[in-house]
């Protein structure tokens, strides 16, 4: 058969999360109770930081494209694995399958990238305050968030492309309840060894040294925070900790799924759950509750609207 006619492959079907029904229900109602809650959550905070004036520093710029990346993330596998819960078959097409992977990967990347120049704001803020205002100003923030957007970009697109360029001939079960780069991969019915290098160069390594980068990052910064006072040492010590805390939980599972060999694991899905449902959807949550700023404007707007 010819390469460009070795594709067959029209749509998938995914095994889901789990194959109990009793399981599945209840995942269903607590993802479902949980993407209720959280995500207004999420949006009310990207309203509150564009309706405040006093919220225009660079961290709350970041923050609220942080809230709208999450949100946008959510979106790519929550509502689909809550329709298929469901359903009987779940089935999904060859096309849907890579719109749903260049998506989940576009705003990963994005994500990751964004920690990255949040980390680089923090170190500019607490390192260099005398330089603080020069550097980030709103010009340099908006061209360090189109860079991030461009890089998520580039990283998924990479994906697709070594994914477009196998053939899938049969079968085309995904042991997952969305897809993905291992479980697609996988399914081809050629050697995969080079593209999984490729890919593993591409997410996992890729993953692993924005980690450990942000890790020297935060922990320069908190070597500098010895010598402030205690009141600006108190608070820069709550907003490292938070950045810390949404590194581990952005990175953790990230890591254990794509830095090593594409070989099925028993905690694969429990941790995809987490990274593509769960955690997007806390990040900006975790960030406002450590926040007093952001809290404090958000009890402001919603007593107006309450009044009105």
């Amino acid at each position: 058969m010819e390469r460009e006619n070795s594709t067959v492959v029209t749509e998938f079907i995914l095994l889901g999360l789990t194959q109990s029904q009793q399981a599945q229900l209840l995942v269903f109602v607590l993802v479902l109770v949980f993407y209720l809650i959280i995500l207004p959550g999420n949006l009310l905070i990207i309203l509150t930081i564009r309706s405040d004036p006093g919220l225009t520093a660079p961290l709350y710029f970041f923050l609220g494209n942080l809230a709208f990346l999450d949100a946008s993330y959510s979106f790519i596998v929550a509502p689909r694995m809550l329709v298929d819960f469901l359903s009987e078959k779940k089935i999904i097409s060859y096309r849907g399958c890579i719109t749903q992977l260049f998506f989940l990967h576009f705003l990963g990347a994005g994500e990751m990238f964004l920690l990255v120049v949040m980390a680089f704001d923090r170190y500019m803020a607490i390192c260099h305050p005398l330089h603080y205002t020069t550097v980030m100003n709103p010009r340099i923030c908006y061209a360090l968030l189109l860079a991030l957007w461009l890089g998520g970009f580039t990283h998924s697109i990479v994906q697709v492309a070594l994914i477009l360029h196998l053939p899938f001939c049969g079968p085309n079960q995904l042991d997952n309840f969305f897809c993905d780069v291992p479980q697609v991969i996988k399914l081809a019915c050629t050697d995969t060894f080079v593209v999984e290098l490729l890919m593993v160069s591409n997410s996992g390594l890729l993953t692993l040294l924005c980690f450990l980068g942000l890790l020297a990052s935060y922990a320069v910064i908190l070597y500098r925070v010895k010598g402030h006072t205690s009141e600006g040492k108190h608070k820069a010590l709550s907003t490292c900790t938070t950045h810390i805390i949404i590194v581990f939980l952005m990175f953790g599972p990230a890591i254990f799924i794509y830095t090593r060999p594409f070989r099925a694991f028993p905690a694969d899905k429990v941790v995809s759950l987490f990274h593509t449902v769960i955690f997007p959807l806390m990040n900006p949550v975790i960030y406002t509750l450590r926040n007093q700023e952001v809290k404090a404007s958000m009890r402001r707007l919603l007593s107006r609207h309450m009044v009105c």
